[in-house]
């Protein structure tokens, strides 16, 4: 059986211009563009047309920042099943990501957990908690919550940088799928 030709992005990025990519890929990382624009900086390839080729290359880009920039990429990140949600202020992807995962079905002690949770992480590690929430259910995300308040900072900080990368690959996915 021949292996599946991987889905590519359209606009390809590697035709695109650095406010092209802004445009189409800018929104990947949380009100974050500069990881896009650092992809394209570091050059891009037929190679990163793919959405994982891409994800890739944003991840390190992500890894390689300084603690600042990646403390900011997970700052620039809504609670889960917060305020920000029950206001209708999320961006459009992490509406849907966090109405996938049932957050947007919460009892009002399952929003009250939340609302707990989100609060002493933040104590502790002054950002919020970041998950892939995709293929997760509200009480996943709730033990996978509890059990992360157990980490130390710099633990915490590598583990919602993969989180965050592990995002920005669902959905450069879900790009490539429309």
């Amino acid at each position: 059986m021949p292996a599946e030709t991987p889905r590519l992005l359209s606009p390809a990025p590697s035709q695109c211009s650095l406010e092209m990519l802004t445009h189409h890929y800018g929104d990947i990382y949380e009100h974050s563009p500069w990881v896009a624009e650092a992809a394209w900086q570091h050059g891009l390839t037929e190679a990163h047309d793919t959405p994982d080729a891409l994800a890739e290359l944003m991840g390190l880009m992500l890894q390689q920042a300084s603690s600042e920039q990646q403390i900011s990429v997970i700052r620039a990140h809504p609670d889960l099943a917060g305020k920000a949600a029950m206001a209708g202020e999320l961006t459009q992807d992490s509406t849907s990501e966090q109405a996938g995962a049932g957050l947007d079905q919460c009892s009002p002690e399952e929003f009250a957990r939340f609302e707990y949770l989100n609060v002493a992480y933040k104590e502790k590690f002054g950002f919020p908690f970041v998950i892939a929430v995709k293929g997760l259910d509200r009480h996943g995300i709730l033990d996978a919550f509890e059990a992360r308040l157990n980490n130390d900072a710099a633990t915490e900080r590598q583990t919602a940088i993969e989180q965050i990368i592990r995002i920005a690959r669902f959905r450069l996915r879900a790009r490539a799928e429309q």
